[in-house]
């Protein structure tokens, strides 16, 4: 029997706009982008410039630490921008793809009978190996490593977090085969699943893995929580993350011998007209989803959920690991009153400032104002009832702010990153950017402790 691990603390936040497990069709987008900013702990170097004819897995720059690991094309096309921020920073690759997709061809090969160099080899070349984020940190992956286990969430708990199962309906055997790869670079390979998940789904027929189910709310679905919960992270020790539909991904590698990242992504949220799911390829512009969002309240577009995801604008790029698109209000307004106005009873407030607590399942249109400046960084109480983990973490975040690394060190910043300490930031009465300042220790820790 599957392990079973109950969540207590942490919160569901019920928003309006769930997709409806309903998969469509869009047009070819106009152009792709590779963004460097989707991968911490990389230093791109460019490999190709504007105007080159490019395949679907020819390499777009590569990483100046380790040259070996390429960031490729998803279409075949022209390199038709590369675009650069302050002291010539790169920012984005982008790519117009042709009329005919063509992809560079890797050799198909029998998974059991390569070995773990083999696999790590071809994941280099094809470009597949950022599939592969390492704890702690939540950076690349070394492929020098040894990591102790890979985890792989199969649920979303996330705000309007699409559903897994649906999304990988019919590639099961795509599954299994990047299970079988992955089963090369670590013997214990940990599939973390919800109570929700049917008899019939692809995860309770794979092979080769450790199942657990986890129930309650969210971050269960985080897999930082599911780590501190299976196989904490002590120093010194790796493990590996990977998305499920990048481990679909890799198993196609393997199977066809190309490079492709299309995937099926939820467009959620309140400003979305009738939200669903759509096969995209991954860096997408979202450009042709226009017509399926409500322009007339000034939407923010973000590429992920809502506590954790990126401002794209209507005209962005779908980022290398999102598997959703929310769609809610932006809040560029000032209230008449602030917190006293009466009409505010009808938010939503964790703190039971408002009714919302009478009625816990209710959907809700929040914007993105914060409702509230920066104040005085004093203990509430508030982080501990949303964090389903042995760790203190404001005492965390003021040793990341006095840049005290011992004390960063005995608190637990070996076990977090941003996604994980993402609802203490949404519940914070004093407004704290938690998950920047968290940011900013791990990079402290990566340059003290030479880690990456």
């Amino acid at each position: 029997m599957p392990n079973i691990i109950s969540i207590r603390k942490g919160l569901n936040i019920s928003l309006k706009g769930s997709a409806e497990k309903v998969l469509s069709k869009i047009p070819i987008s106009s152009d792709y982008a590779v963004k460097p900013g989707d991968f911490y702990g990389l230093m791109p170097k460019l490999t190709v410039n504007e105007g080159d004819q490019v395949l679907a897995g020819a390499p777009l720059f590569v990483d100046k630490n380790n040259p070996g690991i390429r960031f490729v094309s998803p279409v075949s096309g022209t390199v038709s921008r590369i675009l650069r921020g302050d002291k010539r920073k790169l920012l984005s690759v982008t790519v117009t793809p042709s009329g005919e997709q063509r992809h560079v061809q890797h050799a198909v090969a029998d998974i059991k009978a390569l070995s773990r160099d083999d696999v790590v080899q071809r994941m280099l070349e094809s470009g597949a190996w950022p599939f592969l984020k390492q704890r702690p940190y939540g950076i690349l992956a070394n492929p020098a490593d040894n990591p102790k286990a890979v985890f792989i969430s199969g649920f979303d708990s996330a705000p309007l977090g699409p559903d897994i199962d649906f999304a990988l309906t019919g590639e099961g055997e795509a599954f299994q085969a990047g299970i079988d790869a992955l089963r090369k670079l670590s013997d214990t390979i940990h599939l973390s699943l919800n109570n929700q998940v049917s008899a019939n789904s692809i995860f309770r027929k794979i092979k080769g893995v450790k199942t657990h189910t986890f129930v309650g709310p969210h971050p269960a679905g985080n897999v930082g929580i599911q780590i501190h919960h299976l196989s904490p992270i002590n120093k010194g020790e790796i493990v590996w993350a990977i998305e499920p539909q990048h481990v679909v991904s890799l198993g196609r590698l393997f199977l066809k011998g190309v490079y492709d990242v299309s995937k099926v992504v939820a467009l959620v949220g309140s400003e979305v007209k009738k939200p669903r799911y759509f096969r995209i390829i991954s860096g997408a512009s979202i450009a042709p989803l226009q017509s399926y969002i409500d322009t007339s309240s000034n939407p923010r577009y973000i590429s992920g959920n809502v506590l954790t995801g990126a401002n794209i604008g209507a005209g962005g790029h779908l980022d290398f690991y999102s598997t959703m698109i929310s769609v809610i209000p932006e809040g560029d307004y000032y209230e008449f009153l602030g917190w006293a106005n009466p009409l505010r009873m009808k938010k939503y407030s964790v703190s039971r400032s408002y009714l919302s607590w009478i009625f816990p399942d209710k959907e809700y249109a929040l914007d993105t104002n914060v409702n509230g400046g920066q104040r005085a960084f004093v203990m509430t109480g508030e982080y501990e009832k949303v964090l389903p983990m042995d760790i203190y973490p404001v005492h965390l975040l003021k040793a990341i702010l006095s840049e005290d690394v011992d004390r960063m060190e005995q608190l637990g910043i070996y076990e977090v990153i941003e996604e994980d300490l993402a609802l203490c930031e949404f519940v914070c009465t004093s407004k704290i950017d938690v998950q920047h300042i968290l940011r900013r220790g791990i990079n402290l820790m990566i340059k003290e402790m030479g880690d990456a």
